[in-house]
């Protein structure tokens, strides 16, 4: 599948995904949103890839946001078709059913933000700035930062990032439960790999509905989530990867799960 502002590689069971726009610090258009959708539905069905990762190209940005030249010259209602549109993307990676991991390796700001919050885990470089500055465009998010932020730091720090756009440290965000990992500029790709490598060896049914669970669960009140995860629970105990994983542990070796 061709691109013309992303990069698509496999090493193994992991995806790589370069937002490859650095003239204009890989700024989201239109036509970078429908290609990583996609990518990710490529990826989706993919059966040898088994994580992703999500960075973005040059040494400054994960992603800087929406493409402003682009959002200048839209209709009220051309605004809103744009969100439900990001939205769409943003929720069909949160919801892959693999996991994504976002290599933040700079500034990730407004769509930015919210693409990385819509990956599985964050891992940081000790250099990258985030933020939701929309507030000082004289606009809102669109692509669910307004959603996904508050049930990541909580009401009170959402509502504060929100409205004073202001933009915060990788440590910052560390602290407030944003990212889960700050590491060395140099090292961030890296680290995300590892992470998405160890994330590999893991059994694949078993990632799927812990994620679904995990995303699910959070919409709906505790007793119909507990309800779910008993569903998803019986589910995954008739998986081949079931019968592999307790053998392996009775025989004390590694289990060789196959994604069934």
């Amino acid at each position: 599948m061709d691109f013309d502002n992303l990069l698509l590689e496999r090493d193994g069971a992991v995806a790589l995904i370069t937002v490859n726009r650095p003239q204009v610090l890989n700024a989201l258009n239109r036509s970078t949103l429908d290609e990583l959708r996609r990518a990710a539905l490529e990826l989706k069905h993919d059966a040898a890839v088994r994580a992703i990762v999500i960075t973005g190209a040059g040494g400054k940005s994960f992603v800087a946001g929406a493409d402003v030249n682009e959002l200048a010259v839209r209709t009220p209602a051309e605004y809103k078709e744009l969100g439900v549109r990001g939205q769409h993307v943003f929720d069909l990676i949160e919801n892959l059913g693999k996991p994504v991991i976002a290599a933040i390796n700079g500034y990730a700001l407004g769509g930015g933000c919210e693409l990385a919050m819509a990956c599985t885990m964050r891992v940081a470089a000790d250099t990258a700035r985030l933020g939701q500055p929309e507030i000082d465009l004289g606009i809102m998010p669109g692509y669910g930062g307004t959603q996904r932020l508050p049930r990541l730091v909580g009401k009170g720090i959402a509502l504060e990032l929100l409205l004073t756009g202001k933009h915060i440290t990788a440590e910052e965000a560390l602290r407030i439960g944003l990212v889960n990992r700050v590491v060395p500029a140099a090292s961030v790709l890296a680290e995300a790999r590892a992470l998405a490598a160890e994330l590999v060896g893991k059994a694949p049914v078993a990632v799927q509905y812990i994620i679904e669970a995990v995303n699910r669960g959070l919409e709906v009140s505790f007793d119909k989530g507990q309800f779910l995860e008993a569903t998803l629970f019986g589910l995954v105990a008739s998986t081949e990867d079931m019968r592999e994983g307790t053998k392996a542990f009775l025989e004390k070796r590694k289990p060789d799960f196959r994604g069934r």
